[in-house]
């Protein structure tokens, strides 16, 4: 072979090999993962849905990619946000919360969807059946408002003289109603006063615990949703300075200063997300993964703030506790 004619092909081949670089980049499956909350708050969730990921060998970067959709708890951004993962033809899309699992199905009735739900995901008609899901969803229930009679109970054990409980419930979450009708339900059931306080805003939260100067409650339970969440710090700094004991559905709430929770183990959820995630890349069907129930559940007391009410945990909630907060 002619010198010339080598070097020209030479060339010609390394000219391809970024194009077969950039093909077998392009080749990796993406992944969409949309959330009705902000970066920083599912920033604690994401290493373990990696690490269910990398339990499929599956690790970003290196043979998959993800693309972060976030509503920034602007729930009426969900449907852009999901039709325009559909258009980017990933091929999955993560969905948390209800809000975001719904704008998902709606978009989509094709690409497999991984949800994680704090409710019955057949009661708001994710699937037709928690064993037989079908379709192109499935996930996990995190059982956040089943949880509304055992959050109530805590607190009731907390303070066992307390008679009145203000519940505070975001109406613009859709599941509210159910959460409110089920707390209302368990609180009457121990004999307690229920007052019901909606909030969507931060403006209406302060105007809330303003109320309590008025009707004092004894005690604080705080529903869930992405607002809600979203004003953890809000929420636990005004029921600390009214002097409220109050129960929340996650740790999120105890670390930011709350008194206690109760709810699933968030980190555990996900990371059963991201296996599932991993076995559907891997070719198995949605509709022949059955829901996972959450089977993990975390009561976090916070001792400090509980002594700044004075009061005294009982030493039957300290030894169910899977963490105490000093």
């Amino acid at each position: 072979m002619k010198r010339r004619t080598f070097i020209t092909l030479l060339g010609g081949a390394a000219a391809t090999w970024p194009l077969a670089a950039q093909a077998q980049q392009a080749a990796l499956p993406v992944i969409g993962f949309l959330d009705s909350q902000s970066r920083t708050f599912t920033d604690f969730v994401l290493p373990a849905f990696r690490q269910g990921l990398k339990d499929n060998g599956y690790v970003e970067g290196e043979n998959m990619t993800i693309e972060y959709r976030w509503a920034e708890n602007q729930i009426d951004r969900l449907p852009a946000l999901a039709a325009d993962l559909v258009r980017r033809r990933v091929a999955l899309i993560v969905a948390g919360a209800p809000p975001a699992a719904l704008a998902a199905k709606a978009a989509t009735s094709t690409i497999p969807i991984v949800f994680g739900v704090g409710d019955d995901p057949v009661k708001i008609g994710l699937v037709t059946s928690l064993a037989r899901p079908g379709g192109n969803l499935t996930g996990i229930n995190f059982f956040s408002s089943e949880l509304a009679a055992k959050r109530m109970e805590l607190l009731r054990e907390m303070v066992p003289a307390a008679a009145r409980v203000a519940v505070l419930g975001d109406p613009t979450f859709p599941l509210t109603e159910f959460q409110v009708r089920d707390a209302e339900t368990a609180a009457r059931a121990m004999g307690l006063q229920v007052q019901v306080l909606s909030v969507s805003t931060s403006r209406e939260i302060n105007a809330a615990f303003g109320n309590f100067v008025r009707e004092r409650p004894d005690v604080l339970f705080v529903g869930t949703g992405p607002f809600l969440v979203s004003r953890r710090v809000q929420l636990t700094q005004l029921a600390t300075r009214h002097a409220v004991p109050a129960i929340y559905s996650g740790r999120q709430y105890t670390e930011a200063g709350g008194l206690m929770s109760y709810g699933t183990s968030l980190t555990d959820a996900y990371r059963q997300m991201g296996i599932y995630t991993g076995r559907i890349l891997k070719g198995v069907k949605p509709a022949d993964l059955p829901v996972i129930q959450s089977t993990k559940f975390e009561l976090v007391i916070n001792a400090e703030t509980a002594r700044m009410l004075d009061l005294t945990v009982p030493p039957s909630l300290l030894s169910i506790a899977d963490e105490v907060i000093e």
